[in-house]
């Protein structure tokens, strides 16, 4: 693969679950990682204290605030002087039926998980533009693939970020810009662990290779489209969810 070290990506969640393996696997190439982060800096603490071999800066903010994202990459650009590698990572649920969802439940999941990537990548695409060069990964879920029960918001949003994506490929291709989707399945976070056993149980039964995926097994295909060698994927969506949605 090609180095990539020196470069700097902004990796929004960085500090945990799958946004944690995507910022280790950059940090294995050698990358320099902006971890964005909500609430839990102690995670994103011990990500930078173990790593002293890159430079790792940490933003805390509100992914489903247009201002909160302009000021957190004005903050990147002024730390790194320029950002190579935007992954849109960060995310949430609010888990109800639609007849009992509220509207503030609604918007705040669709702010975080749609608007936040569409906020942080308008804020990185001039700078590429003007270098014509940059890679956008947005994750995605199953849940955008195939909907699930309790889950409009979530399958709603994660839907959204496949036209985001797409649409961003066309408007930036002829720039050296690839944007591309990553779909996980069911994979072991805090998220997913939360889910109690008897149900999680059935899901599993559900997957065709008869168990969950790991957050590295996300990582590595971001790692791959990250790398300079793919500069011919663009528009694409990865799914990795073990069989679970073909």
């Amino acid at each position: 693969m090609t180095n990539m070290a020196g470069q700097l990506a902004l990796v929004t969640g960085g500090g945990r679950g799958i946004g944690l393996a995507i910022s280790k696997r950059l940090i294995a190439r050698g990358m320099n990682v902006a971890v964005g982060y909500s609430r839990d800096a102690a995670a994103a603490e011990r990500l930078r204290d173990e790593h002293p071999e890159v430079q790792i800066t940490l933003h805390q903010g509100n992914i489903g605030n247009a201002d909160d994202c302009a000021r957190v990459t004005a903050e990147v650009l002024e730390a790194h002087g320029q950002i190579d590698v935007l992954v849109n990572n960060a995310g949430v649920t609010v888990d109800k039926t639609a007849r009992r969802m509220t509207a503030e439940e609604w918007d705040h999941v669709v702010h975080i998980n749609l608007n936040g990537a569409f906020y942080m990548s308008s804020g990185v695409i001039q700078g590429m533009l003007d270098r014509g060069s940059g890679r956008i990964i947005n994750i995605s879920s199953v849940i955008g693939e195939k909907g699930n029960i309790g889950q409009a918001n979530y399958a709603s949003a994660k839907a959204g970020l496949f036209g985001l994506t797409k649409s961003l490929a066309l408007e930036t291709a002829r720039r050296g810009i690839t944007v591309n989707a990553v779909a996980p399945g069911f994979i072991e976070t805090e998220m997913v662990k939360a889910v109690p056993d008897d149900i999680l149980a059935g899901i599993v039964e559900q997957i065709p290779l008869g168990r969950l995926g790991t957050p590295d097994e996300v990582a590595r295909v971001v790692e791959f489209l990250v790398d300079p060698d793919s500069a011919y994927i663009t528009g694409a969506v990865y799914s990795i969810n073990g069989g679970l949605y073909m």
